[in-house]
C-alpha cells in the first residue's frame, strides 16, 4: 500500500492498494475532547502531523460557519485515510464525540483500507475498553436522558470498547504541557 500526500490543503492524498486507488481529502481524522485536549496534546499531535505534510482534519479548523456540523464531520471521516481518536477523561460525556467514534468504527468496517489509531491521554485504557470510571459515570448519565434511546447508547459502547480494543498509546500530561 502506498501513501501519498501533499502540504497543500486543497489537493487530496492518493492512497492505492492492489492496484486500486481511492482519492481522499484528508490522511488523518483527529477525534478528540476539546475540553480536555484542545490546548495540548491535540494541538502538539496536529502542529507536528501539519510540519510532516500530512493533511489532517480537526473540526476546529476545517467547519464553514452555516455548514451542518454533523454532515460536514461524516464527510470528512470519509474521506481520511487514518482516525486518530485521543481518549481523555471525559471522552464519553461528549455525545458528539460518541457519535463520531461510532462513525469512525462503521466506516473502518465497511472499508479495510481505514485505520483507527488510539491514544489513551491520562486515561487507563481499561477504563476506556470496560467503560469503568469517568467513562462509567458518563454512560450513567446518558441512560438517565431521555433524550437517547437505548439502541444508541448501545452502538456507542460498543464501538467504544472496540476502537479501545486496538493497541495504541497512553500518554500522560506532563509530556505534552
Amino acid at each position: 500500500m502506498e501513501v501519498s500526500s501533499s502540504s497543500s490543503s486543497s489537493s487530496s492524498s492518493s492512497v492505492s492498494a492492489s492496484g486500486g486507488s481511492s482519492r481522499r481529502k484528508y490522511d488523518v481524522f483527529l477525534s478528540f475532547r476539546g475540553e480536555d485536549t484542545r490546548n495540548n496534546i491535540t494541538d502538539h499531535l496536529y502542529a507536528a502531523l501539519h510540519r510532516n505534510g500530512i493533511i489532517t482534519f480537526k473540526d476546529d479548523e476545517r467547519l464553514e460557519r452555516g455548514t451542518e456540523i454533523s454532515a460536514e464531520l461524516t464527510k470528512a471521516i470519509k474521506e481520511s485515510r487514518f482516525s486518530i481518536v485521543i481518549f481523555s477523561k471525559d471522552y464519553a460525556s461528549s455525545t458528539w464525540c460518541l457519535e463520531e467514534l461510532s462513525k469512525i468504527v462503521e466506516f473502518t468496517d465497511t472499508n479495510y483500507n481505514r485505520t483507527v489509531i488510539p491514544v489513551f491521554y491520562n486515561v487507563d485504557p481499561s477504563d476506556v475498553r470496560k467503560q469503568k470510571g469517568e467513562f462509567k459515570k458518563a454512560f450513567d448519565k446518558h441512560q438517565q436522558n431521555p433524550k437517547i434511546d437505548s439502541d444508541k447508547i448501545q452502538r456507542w459502547r460498543a464501538a467504544l470498547e472496540r476502537a479501545a480494543n486496538i493497541v495504541g498509546d497512553f500518554v500522560s500530561a506532563g509530556r505534552y504541557h
